[in-house]
């Protein structure tokens, strides 16, 4: 098996839990799953599709959490121990840059990535038609929001975790106006947070029956001495509607519209009750990641049939070794991905 690092902190106390005895895939699920349930507070029906990070000690997350009204809002948790959570009982609070209140009408799928000293929020909203909102805070107190990166429609948004060749790196995927049947994931670049450009191709659905629908970003790339790690989400249409998996790849680590490699397999499919069945069953839909450098360790953070929050483990040497090994590239893989 390859030894790959991490190029990232160390995180010693993080979720884990060995791999079960006879388990032969890359990735397993905690034991405990789901580690938030339904009706987590008062007037919050569902909390699903999160985000979390390392803070002070402890673990902090932007979480979607639908209200019993059904319209999304991003609400803030907080963590001892990444896996038991306690939320703020109010959604937050976004202000513009004059520190007036600056909502939403609504925001969705949030990612949560610190870039140098900054925290930023990602998410899906509503800016005459579907696309991103992006916030900034470096204290979990004040959310100022900076411009939206894109016009409608898309999706799926997520940063890299520091500049690369000195400039923002964000993922996303754009889509159509409604719940899209198609997507491939796109990389654009900024030097300033605010003017978006140099977009680049990164990934087309594949042909593997999990992918063959769409595909999009999901937790934000970790930094390994092989390339950029990515979890992504793949769809595939079947009778009864459409199934989220979680898929594998591996991005150049100084061009990562290149694709080095792509697991042809899912790395965790729709399999057990609170993934399958739910408000939207069949999902796995990944949106955050811890790790620890030291040990190798990873924690995956995913959607489960947009009801609950699962959590999964593995580690960068199974991963990397696990995608190198079932790769399957295509043309527009390996291409710089500009026409």
């Amino acid at each position: 098996m390859t030894n790959v690092k991490l190029i990232t902190g160390n995180l010693p106390g993080m979720p884990w839990q060995d791999k079960p005895e006879g388990c032969t895939a890359p990735v397993w699920r905690y034991q405990e799953n789901p580690i938030i349930g339904r009706n987590p507070l008062p007037g919050i029906a569902r909390i699903f599709n999160s985000a979390v990070v390392p803070y002070e000690g402890s673990y902090i997350g932007v979480f979607r959490a639908e209200q019993t009204n059904g319209i999304p809002y991003i609400y803030l948790g907080r963590s001892e121990d990444g896996i038991h959570w306690n939320f703020d009982p109010e959604r937050i609070n976004f202000v513009n840059a004059k520190g007036e209140s600056f909502m939403p009408r609504y925001a969705y799928d949030p990612r949560l990535v610190k870039v140098e000293d900054t925290y930023y929020i990602i998410w899906c909203q509503d800016f005459y038609g579907a696309s991103i909102g992006v916030a900034k805070t470096t204290d979990f107190k004040t959310f100022e929001r900076i411009e939206n990166p894109f016009i409608p429609f898309n999706r799926n948004a997520v940063l890299f975790p520091r500049k690369i060749g000195g400039m923002y790196t964000m993922l996303s995927r754009p889509s159509d106006s409604g719940h899209t049947p198609f997507g491939d994931i796109f990389l654009s670049q900024s030097p300033d947070m605010e003017f978006w450009g140099r977009h680049r191709h990164v990934m087309s659905k594949g042909s593997n029956w999990w992918e063959s629908l769409k595909i999009g970003g999901g937790a934000a790339p970790i930094e390994t001495s092989e390339g950029w790690l990515l979890f992504y989400h793949g769809v595939t249409g079947t009778c009864n509607g459409y199934v989220y998996s979680i898929g594998g790849a591996i991005l150049d680590i100084d061009e990562p519209s290149r694709v080095k490699y792509r697991c042809g397999t899912y790395l965790l499919t729709p399999e057990q009750w609170y993934e399958e069945r739910g408000f939207v069953p069949n999902v796995c839909f990944p949106c955050a990641t811890l790790q620890d450098a030291e040990s190798g360790r990873i924690a995956i953070y995913y959607g489960c049939a947009d009801s609950y929050v699962g959590l999964a483990f593995t580690t960068v040497d199974e991963v990397v070794d696990y995608i190198k090994k079932n790769s399957q590239l295509t043309e527009t893989d390996t291409e710089l991905g500009i026409r």
